[in-house]
């Protein structure tokens, strides 16, 4: 029977094959506890694959490694992975061949299992390298880590491996401890660390924890199949030796260990950056944590040859992958001038690889932003990218100072232009919600409840701008934001530069005069560029009118508002004719974003810039009604990675229904649909209470 449970187990957690349903499985298990209890002779090899609770502990006891468990240099970039191949090439004889084995560098906490006889006996963390800490009633709750070891097995075996929590297990725990209002877990390997420590071992095997092993530290055959040492590892028949680390894999799933998913040996760097490209598109969608790529020279003798150095290996590095956040220094805060006018302090900082690409500026918004976050010129600050695409500073970090930083102080004049700098004070859209509340629907009460619950979401914010209405700065962001939000991708901000350098152009409605001949005469350009450029001008004539009014650049006026302008008036005549008051019956529209609306329209050099468009050929279609549907009413946004569908395609979805889709969440929002490695949006939900959606129950609601 204990072979027969031994066999089902393996399948069931290592294959991933059962061949018999749960509910035989317990009943066999059941059944061989029962006989344990009514044979004492048996109760050992019952005990040595029943996986059952022992007595909470004390303490954690310290334990020695007798091979340390070593660390790993990390790589960030092909350029040092070339550079790591080029280093120990040096140290090895001329005639050596490399090859290597590469397989995924699990983010969970690594492990040391000792076997003898094919039981296992001890597990232990890895400590300090040398030291760690005796975990081995936790580890014996990990199902799919086997407690006998499949014959033929050795005397002794010392395995390495990473003991991790999926990402599904992970996500059920944290909401498991917000609805019991205890402490979230930060990620995965927090999460199994936490899980592995906990001193009673029912608590780690109610966290289902998965194992992974990657190698074999010490192996001892009997004394017939001959000698043995730690560093040459016997394989399983007299004489044989295990060559390369691969053949430590196949030993280890020999066994009954389940190894990683994905591995593959390699014949050179270019083979390993193919892995590593590879792992990197599975990688969010994986079900386990994995923060990077373990790469090793595959033969073991060469692996002697190359040795340790300090606490690491030689023969063998991690690629990580780029992090999400790092640490730099301020150098300074610029000003740049926005296309309205609004000054916006950008801080400027050492070169620093973050989320795939070198980032070395990130804007600070305001002075709010500069004064809520205390940064300072010089300051050690954390960076990230947020939705892996806009470099932001998210935090301070006030103990790294020297005394020699510098606070900012925004200029008096605008750096562009030299005019005076106006500071303005704004309110947010919520005010107009406010107003509707004294409104009837029925001669009997509000309109909404909802609206009441928009007074609170009244605040006041300071900006400052430019004073000169013909200030250069201004113009440029304005015609890089038109081409943008039209689309002409072709006509990036260096070509505009040129364009205006030469003097081809003095505003964006002169981008649809160009000629071939006027820019394949350029340095660098040609007549395959040009015809690129003049074939995406000409494609973008015909412009929707949300996205024409959101193209104009008017202050206050997002992709969401240019859409509830385009739906309310239909026509851009209509726009351009309507009262103040007109556009303060707009839900959604409050007195701020209606006068900015109306004062647009009313100024002369607008209305001349929208009439040379015209004139050179461009077309506004008419706006469409929104559409009518289940979500009609309601407001959503998006976040995180999607499996089913991409975010555009699930907007699409929502508008169709009647539904509007926000990019920020506020009190204003209903929903927030949450996809895979959701970013800060979710935090600001879960603060403001609005509701959210796992992905199935969105597709649910379609």
């Amino acid at each position: 029977m204990c072979a027969q449970i031994t066999d089902l187990r393996y399948r069931y957690h290592v294959l991933n094959d059962p061949t018999v349903t749960d509910e035989i499985y317990d009943s066999l298990t059941r059944e061989l506890r029962k006989l344990g209890s009514e044979n004492p002779e048996f109760l050992d090899i019952v005990n040595s694959i029943d996986r059952v609770a022992g007595k909470p502990l004390d303490k954690f006891i310290k334990v020695a490694h007798t091979v340390p468990m070593l660390s790993l240099n990390d790589i960030f970039s092909t350029d040092e992975l070339n550079d790591w191949e080029k280093r120990i090439t040096k140290l090895l004889p001329a005639a050596a061949k490399l090859s290597y084995f590469s397989e995924l560098k699990y983010d969970g906490l690594a492990v040391s299992l000792i076997y003898e006889k094919g039981q296992f006996v001890r597990g232990a963390t890895r400590g300090d390298g040398k030291i760690g800490e005796d975990i081995t009633e936790n580890l014996k709750m990990i199902e799919n880590l086997p407690l006998k070891l499949k014959a033929p097995y050795p005397n002794y075996i010392e395995v390495r491996g990473e003991a991790v929590m999926s990402k599904a297990v992970f996500e059920r725990l944290n909401k498991k401890n917000e609805r019991e209002d205890k402490a979230m877990f930060a990620n995965t390997r927090n999460a199994a660390a936490g899980s592995l420590r906990q001193l009673d071992s029912k608590l780690t095997k109610e966290r289902h924890l998965d194992f992974f092993a990657y190698d074999i530290a010490e192996i001892k055959w009997p004394a017939e199949r001959g000698p043995t040492s730690r560093t040459e590892p016997r394989g399983r028949t007299p004489g044989s030796r295990l060559i390369t680390h691969s053949d430590k894999h196949k030993l280890l799933r020999e066994f009954g260990f389940v190894t990683g998913e994905y591995e593959a040996i390699c014949s050179d760097l270019d083979e390993v950056n193919k892995f590593i490209g590879k792992v990197s598109e599975i990688r969010p969608k994986y079900p386990y944590g994995t923060d990077g790529v373990v790469i090793s020279v595959d033969n073991l003798d060469l692996q002697n040859v190359l040795g340790v150095v300090g606490k690491a290996p030689r023969y063998m590095a991690a690629y990580k992958y780029p992090a999400e956040k790092a640490t730099t220094i301020v150098k300074e805060i610029r000003i740049n001038v926005g296309r309205t006018g609004v000054l916006t302090p950008l801080a400027v900082f050492e070169p620093t690889l973050v989320a795939g690409s070198t980032i070395s500026k990130a804007t600070l918004h305001n002075m709010d932003q500069i004064e809520r976050l205390d940064i300072r010129m010089g300051d050690t600050v954390v960076i990230q990218k947020a939705g892996d695409v806009i470099p932001e500073v998210v935090e301070v970090l006030p103990k790294m100072r020297t005394g020699k930083e510098k606070k900012f102080k925004m200029p008096e004049k605008c750096p562009v232009c030299g005019a005076q700098v106006e500071r303005r004070t704004s309110e947010t859209k919520a005010g107009k919600r406010s107003v509707l509340e004294e409104e009837r629907s029925d001669g009997k009460g509000p309109t909404s409840r909802r609206l009441l619950n928009d007074l609170s979401t009244q605040s006041e914010s300071v900006a400052y701008y430019c004073s000169n209405p013909k200030c250069p700065a201004k113009n440029r962001r304005g015609m890089q934001h038109f081409v943008n939000i039209l689309e002409i991708y072709e006509v990036g901000p260096k070509v505009l530069d040129r364009f205006k350098d030469e003097g081809l152009i003095s505003d964006a409605a002169d981008l649809f005069t160009l000629k071939k001949e006027d820019i394949a005469g350029l340095e660098r350009f040609g007549e395959k560029s040009a015809d690129n450029i003049l074939a995406s001008i000409e494609s973008h004539k015909k412009i929707p009118l949300w996205r024409f009014i959101y193209a104009l650049g008017i202050l206050h006026v997002g992709e969401q508002t240019a859409k509830d302008l385009a739906e309310q008036f239909g026509s851009y005549k209509k726009i351009k004719s309507a009262s103040f008051e007109k556009f303060g019956e707009i839900e959604n529209i409050g007195p701020v974003v209606a006068k900015s609306v109306y004062e647009f329209f009313q100024q002369k050099e607008n209305i001349n810039f929208i009439d040379k468009l015209f004139k050179n050929r461009v077309r506004v279609l008419k706006g469409e009604k929104r559409k009518v549907g289940k979500f009609s009413g309601f407001s959503f946004v998006i976040t995180g990675t999607l499996s089913s569908m991409s975010r555009e395609k699930a907007k699409e979805e929502i508008l169709n229904q009647g539904g509007r889709v926000g990019s920020a969440v506020s009190k204003e929002t209903d929903y927030l649909v949450v996809g895979e490695e959701p970013g800060s949006k979710l935090k600001e939900a879960q603060k403001l209470g609005v509701k959210t959606l796992s992905e199935a129950e969105f597709l649910k609601m379609l």
